[in-house]
Protein backbone atom coordinates (compact mmCIF):
# COMPACT_ATOMS: atom_id res chain seq x y z
CA UNK A 1 0.00 0.00 0.00
CA UNK A 2 3.22 2.63 0.75
CA UNK A 3 4.79 1.37 -2.25
CA UNK A 4 1.52 2.18 -4.63
CA UNK A 5 0.81 5.64 -2.69
CA UNK A 6 5.17 6.67 -3.30
CA UNK A 7 4.32 5.86 -6.87
CA UNK A 8 1.00 7.94 -7.09
CA UNK A 9 3.28 10.88 -5.53
CA UNK A 10 6.11 10.40 -8.27
CA UNK A 11 3.73 10.34 -10.95
CA UNK A 12 1.85 13.48 -9.87
CA UNK A 13 4.74 15.43 -9.09
CA UNK A 14 6.83 14.42 -12.46
CA UNK A 15 3.40 15.78 -14.64
CA UNK A 16 3.45 19.03 -12.25
CA UNK A 17 7.20 19.39 -13.42
CA UNK A 18 5.93 18.62 -16.99
CA UNK A 19 3.31 21.50 -16.47
CA UNK A 20 5.36 24.15 -15.60
CA UNK A 21 7.64 23.48 -18.35
CA UNK A 22 5.90 23.51 -20.83
CA UNK A 23 4.11 26.65 -19.38
CA UNK A 24 7.65 28.13 -19.89
CA UNK A 25 7.95 27.18 -23.17
CA UNK A 26 4.91 28.82 -24.16
CA UNK A 27 5.25 32.18 -22.30
CA UNK A 28 6.72 34.75 -24.42
CA UNK A 29 8.76 37.52 -22.70
CA UNK A 30 8.49 41.19 -24.99
CA UNK A 31 11.18 42.78 -25.70
CA UNK A 32 12.39 46.06 -27.78
CA UNK A 33 14.68 44.44 -30.67
CA UNK A 34 15.00 47.85 -32.75
CA UNK A 35 15.33 51.43 -31.95
CA UNK A 36 15.97 54.28 -33.76
CA UNK A 37 15.09 58.43 -33.39
CA UNK A 38 12.44 57.66 -35.59
CA UNK A 39 10.95 53.81 -35.11
CA UNK A 40 11.25 51.24 -32.12
CA UNK A 41 10.36 47.92 -33.08
CA UNK A 42 9.38 45.67 -29.91
CA UNK A 43 8.33 41.77 -30.19
CA UNK A 44 5.00 41.04 -28.29
CA UNK A 45 4.72 37.58 -29.32
CA UNK A 46 6.94 34.42 -31.41
CA UNK A 47 5.39 35.88 -34.71
CA UNK A 48 4.18 39.98 -34.11
CA UNK A 49 6.01 42.89 -33.86
CA UNK A 50 4.72 46.41 -32.68
CA UNK A 51 6.35 49.16 -34.79
CA UNK A 52 5.96 52.86 -33.18
CA UNK A 53 6.60 55.90 -34.51
CA UNK A 54 6.22 59.33 -33.76
CA UNK A 55 3.52 62.75 -34.37
CA UNK A 56 4.30 65.63 -33.18
CA UNK A 57 1.11 67.39 -32.53
CA UNK A 58 0.10 70.78 -31.25
CA UNK A 59 -2.21 69.48 -28.35
CA UNK A 60 -0.62 66.25 -27.08
CA UNK A 61 2.82 66.97 -27.90
CA UNK A 62 5.37 63.96 -29.32
CA UNK A 63 2.73 61.33 -29.46
CA UNK A 64 4.11 57.79 -30.14
CA UNK A 65 1.73 56.07 -32.56
CA UNK A 66 1.78 52.47 -33.03
CA UNK A 67 0.64 49.40 -35.87
CA UNK A 68 1.73 46.17 -35.96
CA UNK A 69 3.70 43.51 -38.13
CA UNK A 70 2.32 39.89 -38.02
CA UNK A 71 5.03 36.87 -39.80
CA UNK A 72 4.38 33.42 -40.83
CA UNK A 73 7.28 31.71 -42.63
CA UNK A 74 9.24 34.47 -44.78
CA UNK A 75 6.05 36.91 -45.51
CA UNK A 76 4.97 39.51 -43.48
CA UNK A 77 1.61 41.90 -43.20
CA UNK A 78 1.54 45.63 -41.29
CA UNK A 79 -0.74 46.80 -39.83
CA UNK A 80 -0.92 51.04 -40.02
CA UNK A 81 2.03 52.42 -41.61
CA UNK A 82 4.34 54.60 -39.62
CA UNK A 83 3.67 58.19 -39.65
CA UNK A 84 5.90 59.03 -42.31
CA UNK A 85 7.46 57.42 -45.68
CA UNK A 86 11.25 57.84 -44.08
CA UNK A 87 10.24 55.55 -40.82
CA UNK A 88 8.08 53.64 -43.33
CA UNK A 89 10.85 53.11 -44.94
CA UNK A 90 13.18 52.18 -41.84
CA UNK A 91 10.60 49.51 -40.88
CA UNK A 92 10.18 48.21 -44.74
CA UNK A 93 13.95 47.73 -44.75
CA UNK A 94 14.21 45.97 -41.03
CA UNK A 95 11.68 43.64 -41.91
CA UNK A 96 13.45 42.50 -45.22
CA UNK A 97 16.72 42.52 -43.61
CA UNK A 98 16.87 41.70 -39.92
CA UNK A 99 12.92 39.52 -40.22
CA UNK A 100 14.69 37.91 -43.31
CA UNK A 101 10.83 37.98 -44.46
CA UNK A 102 8.92 40.27 -47.67
CA UNK A 103 5.83 42.68 -46.52
CA UNK A 104 3.06 40.82 -48.82
CA UNK A 105 0.44 43.92 -47.51
CA UNK A 106 0.04 46.52 -45.28
CA UNK A 107 -3.25 47.36 -44.44
CA UNK A 108 -4.57 51.19 -42.96
CA UNK A 109 -7.14 51.13 -40.13
CA UNK A 110 -8.54 54.63 -40.49
CA UNK A 111 -7.29 58.08 -42.64
CA UNK A 112 -5.70 59.49 -40.03
CA UNK A 113 -1.75 60.11 -40.73
CA UNK A 114 -0.53 57.77 -37.46
CA UNK A 115 -2.21 55.26 -40.04
CA UNK A 116 -1.73 55.95 -43.53
CA UNK A 117 1.05 58.73 -43.24
CA UNK A 118 3.95 56.61 -44.59
CA UNK A 119 1.97 54.95 -47.32
CA UNK A 120 3.61 56.31 -50.34
CA UNK A 121 7.19 54.08 -49.01
CA UNK A 122 4.93 50.98 -49.22
CA UNK A 123 3.58 51.70 -52.73
CA UNK A 124 7.10 52.19 -53.72
CA UNK A 125 8.35 48.90 -52.85
CA UNK A 126 5.15 47.78 -55.05
CA UNK A 127 3.63 46.65 -51.38
CA UNK A 128 -0.17 45.71 -52.28
CA UNK A 129 -2.50 48.18 -49.87
CA UNK A 130 -6.11 47.86 -48.16
CA UNK A 131 -8.40 49.64 -46.54
CA UNK A 132 -12.16 50.04 -45.41
CA UNK A 133 -14.07 51.49 -48.54
CA UNK A 134 -15.06 54.63 -45.88
CA UNK A 135 -11.37 55.20 -45.02
CA UNK A 136 -10.40 55.11 -49.42
CA UNK A 137 -13.33 57.34 -49.70
CA UNK A 138 -12.03 60.00 -46.35
CA UNK A 139 -8.13 60.00 -47.70
CA UNK A 140 -9.29 61.21 -51.42
CA UNK A 141 -11.23 64.21 -49.57
CA UNK A 142 -8.66 64.92 -47.91
CA UNK A 143 -5.97 64.81 -50.76
CA UNK A 144 -3.95 61.82 -48.86
CA UNK A 145 -2.24 58.71 -50.36
CA UNK A 146 -4.97 56.47 -51.05
CA UNK A 147 -4.54 52.94 -50.10
CA UNK A 148 -5.31 50.53 -53.58
CA UNK A 149 -7.62 47.98 -52.57
CA UNK A 150 -10.97 48.69 -50.73
CA UNK A 151 -13.50 46.31 -48.50
CA UNK A 152 -16.61 46.90 -47.21
CA UNK A 153 -17.54 45.37 -44.63
CA UNK A 154 -13.85 42.97 -43.80
CA UNK A 155 -11.17 41.23 -45.53
CA UNK A 156 -8.99 37.88 -44.82
CA UNK A 157 -5.41 37.87 -46.30
CA UNK A 158 -3.06 35.16 -45.89
CA UNK A 159 0.49 36.01 -43.97
CA UNK A 160 2.41 32.37 -45.27
CA UNK A 161 -0.12 29.91 -44.11
CA UNK A 162 -1.89 31.98 -41.76
CA UNK A 163 -4.84 34.01 -41.98
CA UNK A 164 -4.99 37.88 -41.20
CA UNK A 165 -8.33 39.78 -40.68
CA UNK A 166 -9.11 43.11 -40.98
CA UNK A 167 -12.71 44.67 -39.93
CA UNK A 168 -15.37 47.41 -39.56
CA UNK A 169 -17.36 47.28 -37.07
CA UNK A 170 -19.06 50.71 -36.27
CA UNK A 171 -17.78 54.12 -36.29
CA UNK A 172 -15.89 55.44 -32.62
CA UNK A 173 -12.18 57.08 -32.96
CA UNK A 174 -13.63 58.12 -36.21
CA UNK A 175 -16.27 56.84 -38.71
CA UNK A 176 -13.96 54.74 -40.69
CA UNK A 177 -11.81 52.90 -38.10
CA UNK A 178 -11.21 49.14 -38.79
CA UNK A 179 -9.30 46.81 -36.52
CA UNK A 180 -7.13 43.85 -37.22
CA UNK A 181 -6.83 40.36 -35.75
CA UNK A 182 -4.47 37.23 -36.30
CA UNK A 183 -6.17 33.90 -35.21
CA UNK A 184 -3.36 31.90 -34.91
CA UNK A 185 -1.67 34.11 -31.85
CA UNK A 186 -5.09 35.84 -30.73
CA UNK A 187 -3.70 39.15 -31.09
CA UNK A 188 -5.65 42.14 -31.50
CA UNK A 189 -4.66 45.14 -33.30
CA UNK A 190 -7.27 47.60 -32.17
CA UNK A 191 -5.57 51.13 -33.74
CA UNK A 192 -6.51 54.19 -32.29
CA UNK A 193 -10.28 53.09 -31.67
CA UNK A 194 -8.87 51.10 -28.77
CA UNK A 195 -6.89 52.98 -25.52
CA UNK A 196 -4.21 52.14 -23.53
CA UNK A 197 -5.40 51.64 -19.67
CA UNK A 198 -5.49 55.14 -17.98
CA UNK A 199 -5.29 57.05 -21.43
CA UNK A 200 -7.87 59.83 -21.69
CA UNK A 201 -9.96 60.18 -24.75
CA UNK A 202 -7.66 61.74 -27.06
CA UNK A 203 -8.30 63.70 -30.37
CA UNK A 204 -11.80 63.85 -30.56
CA UNK A 205 -12.00 65.84 -33.84
CA UNK A 206 -13.28 63.28 -36.10
CA UNK A 207 -14.88 60.89 -33.34
CA UNK A 208 -18.37 59.62 -32.78
CA UNK A 209 -18.38 59.70 -29.18
CA UNK A 210 -22.19 57.90 -28.84
CA UNK A 211 -21.15 55.06 -31.08
CA UNK A 212 -17.89 54.34 -29.92
CA UNK A 213 -18.53 51.97 -26.73
CA UNK A 214 -21.04 50.06 -28.53
CA UNK A 215 -18.97 49.68 -31.85
CA UNK A 216 -15.84 48.12 -28.74
CA UNK A 217 -18.55 45.42 -27.55
CA UNK A 218 -19.04 44.16 -30.99
CA UNK A 219 -15.32 43.50 -31.06
CA UNK A 220 -15.48 42.34 -27.75
CA UNK A 221 -17.97 40.04 -28.73
CA UNK A 222 -16.28 39.08 -32.13
CA UNK A 223 -13.34 37.74 -30.18
CA UNK A 224 -13.55 36.26 -27.04
CA UNK A 225 -10.81 34.29 -27.67
CA UNK A 226 -8.11 37.51 -27.67
CA UNK A 227 -4.95 37.61 -25.75
CA UNK A 228 -3.07 40.63 -26.59
CA UNK A 229 -4.98 43.77 -27.65
CA UNK A 230 -2.37 46.44 -28.82
CA UNK A 231 -3.59 50.51 -28.86
CA UNK A 232 -3.02 53.31 -31.50
CA UNK A 233 -1.30 55.04 -28.49
CA UNK A 234 0.34 53.30 -25.61
CA UNK A 235 0.90 50.02 -23.87
CA UNK A 236 -0.24 47.40 -25.26
CA UNK A 237 -2.12 44.59 -22.67
CA UNK A 238 -5.22 42.04 -23.02
CA UNK A 239 -8.91 42.19 -22.98
CA UNK A 240 -9.00 44.57 -20.12
CA UNK A 241 -8.21 47.58 -22.77
CA UNK A 242 -11.72 46.63 -24.51
CA UNK A 243 -13.45 47.21 -20.99
CA UNK A 244 -11.42 50.07 -20.08
CA UNK A 245 -12.47 51.72 -23.93
CA UNK A 246 -16.10 51.01 -23.26
CA UNK A 247 -16.35 52.25 -19.86
CA UNK A 248 -14.73 55.46 -20.72
CA UNK A 249 -16.98 56.34 -23.45
CA UNK A 250 -20.42 54.79 -21.64
CA UNK A 251 -22.64 57.75 -21.25
CA UNK A 252 -21.48 60.82 -23.23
Amino acid sequence: MKLISKNIWVILFSMIIVSCSSQGKNSFKAKKIYESKALIITQISENSFIHTSFKQTNDFGNVPCNGLVVKDHHETIVFDTPTHDKSSEELIQWINEKLGAKVKAVISTHFHDDSLGGLMAFHKHNIPSYAYAKTIELAKENNFVIPENSFNDSVVLKVGDKDVLAKFFGEGHTKDNAVGYFPSENILFGGCLLKELEAGKGYLGDANVSAWPNTVEKVKKEYPDVKIVVPGHGEYGDGKLLDYTIRLFKGQ
